[in-house]
């Protein structure tokens, strides 16, 4: 029930279910929504699919065994959801608010109002913010070993980072590569597990670790990544590592910060949810890569998008909501 005028009153926007961001999650549980015909709104100040929509290739999403082109899967789940009656809303969503029965939304073009809302901004990966990084993005910059590692076969691979997903993803990405070399800018932050276990691929020749190495630039020839430029903190020296591909881990941005501590997050910006994706506000779901939990994966953002719309549906209903008259 969209927002009508009576006289020269402007009544409110109303919808059974409002969805914030239009990513694999928030789309694919739209497309259950709809198609039980729950009215469905998605709100997104960006473009429809998410981190996936802005990744080259997929090559680990089921049933695509020759990969696919992320806008292409992006486009595809969009226009799943529009088929069967989802509406997609260009807009900035800045708070939440919750007024009982309903949840306010509020955004940058007025305020809509909603039984049941689902939460699925995602999260944004942490940049360098150095020459080179956006010019090569997902043209030997990547942010997903999983995702892309596989073309780095018999390659040498750059990884930023000396977290405990840094270290991980390294050690997975010898899998692939001919030569990995870690760049840590100070010192190594992983766990004391995976330090040792580190260790075992340094001892094998297979991983050169840099200490106290920044990331100054990621340099290119003829359209391809060929270098990583950084300086010796200690001694100032500059160092050249050459690379084919470069491999960012320091840490993801969560898109949460619209919430202004409404909703229960980790230590991270992450959003806490119980068993059935719920959110510490009742009737505000949470699904994707904004859920603290979340595997960062396309395939599991979907699957968690199709458990929260079947949540939603099991929330309306005990609070005796008759999605059809609300259509």
């Amino acid at each position: 029930m969209e927002g009508f005028i009576v006289g020269d009153v402007i009544d409110r926007q109303e919808h059974t279910v409002v969805m914030i961001g239009a990513g694999p999650a928030a789309l694919s549980a739209a497309i259950y929504t709809t198609r039980e015909d729950i009215e469905t709104l998605l709100l997104e100040k960006a473009i429809p699919g998410g981190l996936a929509a802005v990744t080259d290739q997929v090559d680990n999403y089921p049933g695509f065994p020759d990969g696919i082109a992320g806008l292409e899967l992006g486009n595809n789940l969009q226009k799943q959801a529009e088929r069967f009656g989802a509406v997609i809303e260009p807009t900035e969503v800045l708070a939440l608010h919750d007024e009982g029965e309903w949840k306010r939304i509020e955004t940058v073009t007025g305020d809509y109002y909603a039984r049941a809302v689902l939460v699925a901004t995602g999260s944004a990966y942490k940049k360098l913010g150095v020459p080179g990084e956006e010019e090569f993005y997902a043209r030997g910059v990547h942010y997903c070993a999983t995702c892309d590692g596989a073309f780095y076969r018999d390659k040498r691979i750059a990884v930023v980072g000396g977290g405990n997903s840094a270290v991980q993803e390294a050690m997975f990405l010898t899998r692939f590569s001919s030569h990995l070399d870690l760049i840590v800018r100070s010192k190594l932050r992983a766990s004391e597990v995976l330090q040792k276990e580190l260790q075992k691929f340094v001892n094998e020749g297979k991983i050169t670790v840099h200490l106290g190495v920044t990331t100054d630039e990621i340099v290119g020839e003829d359209g391809k990544v060929v270098a990583v430029k950084g300086t010796e903190v200690e001694s100032g020296n500059e160092v050249k590592i050459e690379t084919d591909g470069v491999f960012v881990f320091i840490g993801l941005s969560p898109n949460s910060q619209f919430l202004g501590g409404q909703l229960d997050t980790d230590e991270i910006g992450l959003i806490k949810t119980d068993a059935n994706l719920m959110s510490n506000m009742p009737g505000v779901f949470v699904a994707g890569d904004i859920r603290s939990g979340a595997t960062m994966q396309v395939a599991s953002a979907v699957g968690e998008g199709a458990t929260a719309a079947l949540k939603i549906r099991e929330y309306l209903e005990g609070h005796k909501v008759d999605v059809q008259a609300e259509v």
